[in-house]
């Protein structure tokens, strides 16, 4: 009797061993979960909060509300966040283009780097709406005005991060190069540039952001398309919800579009992450 129970008992830990083990979440699956169940818990608790403490429609509308709005107004938002969205594209590829040559000249001469860098800062440091009014004088109302805010405003960081990039070559291995006979052209274009790829992809995130603040910021001051100046009217008529319904928009556009550029940076300078990192990321 005794050695039948004792078969059992080691046939069980076996059967135990052979089972398969439960299927464990990726380190992409549980972060994009975590992100799900944050943003669901943020707009619940919103809802919750609201109704709870019945603040009016005119201070905070309920996320439910903002929900039907977008819904039912969406033949009439649609347009105009297409036209944000054409707007900010503009002007991005056209701040960016113009952000890395300034970088790339600023970044591959000290001599530009000290004249040109202290023009750039206080350039930079202009509110951007002080800028809309000039360009509205120079080239009417519009979309042209909202294209330039948008491309100003995101020269910044693109030239910053590019510089930064190119200068942070050591000069030891640029020495180096010119011993075995590369020319300064050559060392730019096969060592600084892909050395200043992710410092450029970091930008872009910065930059697409603040070029969505660019065009909003022109529409709602001389334009009469796209979702600023929707959202300046349904603030004027006091429909708080509208206003909400076009933040949304904005963020959703904004987030997009940052994922994207997540991605490419991921696929174009996978090389200058760890592993850990990749798995981490799903790449």
């Amino acid at each position: 009797m005794n050695a039948r129970v004792n078969t059992a008992d080691a046939v069980e830990p076996a059967a135990e061993a052979a089972s398969p083990a439960a299927p464990r979440l990726s380190p992409l699956a549980r972060q994009r979960l975590l992100s799900g169940l944050a943003l669901i818990g943020f707009f619940l608790a919103w809802e919750l909060v609201c109704l709870a403490s019945g603040i009016s429609d005119l201070v905070l509308p309920r996320p439910s509300q903002i929900a039907r709005v977008l819904i039912e107004r969406m033949p009439l938002l649609w347009p105009h966040t297409v036209q944000t969205l054409y707007t900010t594209l503009l002007g991005f590829a056209l701040g960016v283009a113009a952000g890395i040559v300034i970088g790339v000249g600023i970044g591959s001469s000290r001599l530009a780097y000290d004249v040109t860098y202290p023009l750039l800062v206080g350039f930079s440091s202009i509110p951007k709406v002080a800028v809309v009014p000039l360009f509205v004088v120079w080239f009417g109302a519009g979309t042209v005005p909202a294209v330039l805010t948008s491309m100003v405003i995101s020269i910044f960081p693109v030239v910053v991060n590019v510089a930064t990039g190119l200068a942070s070559t050591e000069p030891e291995l640029e020495d180096v190069l010119r011993v075995l006979g590369a020319r300064k052209r050559d060392i730019l274009w096969n060592v600084g540039l892909p050395r200043a790829m992710p410092y450029l992809f970091a930008s872009l995130k910065i930059a697409i952001t603040l070029s969505f603040v660019g065009t909003v910021l022109s529409e709602t001051v001389a334009s009469n398309r796209g979702i600023g100046t929707v959202m300046m009217i349904a603030s004027g008529n006091f429909d708080v919800p509208m206003v909400f319904a076009g933040l949304f928009l904005l963020a959703a556009m904004g987030v997009l579009l940052y994922a994207l550029s997540a991605l490419v940076e991921r696929r174009v300078t996978g090389w200058s992450q760890r592993k850990t990192d990749l798995a981490a990321t799903g790449a």
